[in-house]
């Protein structure tokens, strides 16, 4: 399989770079990285499906870049999460293998409705979450083969908005804190996204000198992002996810306009 190679100048390069960059950090806090990485790929000549495939590398990156530093940090304990990653793998891979043959632009309509009802339920957080955690609860088992596989599945398909479904499913089935639905969620995103950047590979369309430079800013990005999640907490990400889920809900609303 050939290298595809663009032919751009430095500067491009260190915009990418930059960008990636923010988005890194941006999306180690909330998710929705690629509300910034994707414009800016399509801006520098990819097509659309270039563009996917290309921003499912550096996004992988800035995903591992967190996850690594949650477990680095103790605030997640990698053994416990074996089920839920090979479950958010196969839903991922699945969901990816499908992508050419199930219409997905149907569900990408609901998605909005779903992003809008996650910033309220962000933005009532503190009296919402203790209150369905204690009448809705799954088990370990439970929660690997329901969510990871499903929204795995949803990430591998469409894919906005996946962070912010894994965290409100721990925040509301697990009764995790935010901080810690945060760092479990970037193990389960980066699961999905390794995944997904896997079948990827074999089609052809991602752009590697490209996506390589902006992996390197997912990369760093990422690791400020994934401390600032560990230093400043709660107050940090509730706004953040909301302004996220309400952005991500505009850009999908607009597009299909």
């Amino acid at each position: 399989m050939d290298i595809m190679i663009f032919d751009i100048s430095l500067w491009v390069y260190l915009a990418l770079f930059s960008a990636a960059f923010l988005a890194g950090t941006v999306d180690a806090i909330a998710g929705g990285g690629g509300l910034i990485t994707v414009p800016v790929l399509l801006a520098a000549g990819l097509s659309p499906v270039e563009a996917l495939a290309t921003n499912k590398l550096q996004g992988c990156a800035g995903t591992l870049s967190s996850s690594y530093h949650f477990i680095k940090t103790k605030q997640v304990k990698l053994s416990d999460m074996w089920l839920p990653i090979i479950m958010t793998a196969i839903g991922s891979i699945t969901g990816t293998l499908l992508v050419s043959y199930l219409d997905s632009k149907l569900l990408l309509k609901a998605v909005p409705i779903i992003l809008i009802a996650v910033a309220l339920f962000f933005f009532f957080l503190p009296k919402v979450q203790p209150y369905i955690a204690s009448r809705f609860s799954l088990t370990h088992i439970q929660f690997a083969v329901l969510i990871g596989t499903s929204i795995g599945f949803y990430d591998g398909l469409i894919g906005p908005g996946t962070g912010a479904f894994f965290s409100t499913a721990y925040l509301c089935l697990m009764g995790f804190t935010l901080v810690a639905a945060t760092a479990h969620t970037k193990i389960l995103n980066a699961t999905s996204n390794a995944a997904s950047l896997v079948m990827f590979a074999f089609t052809g369309h991602i752009i590697w000198t490209i996506g390589i430079a902006m992996a390197l800013g997912q990369w760093f990005g990422a690791q400020i992002g994934s401390r600032l999640v560990i230093t400043k907490g709660t107050k940090l990400i509730r706004p953040m996810v909301i302004i996220m889920c309400l952005a991500m809900s505009i850009k999908l609303l607009w597009s299909n306009v």
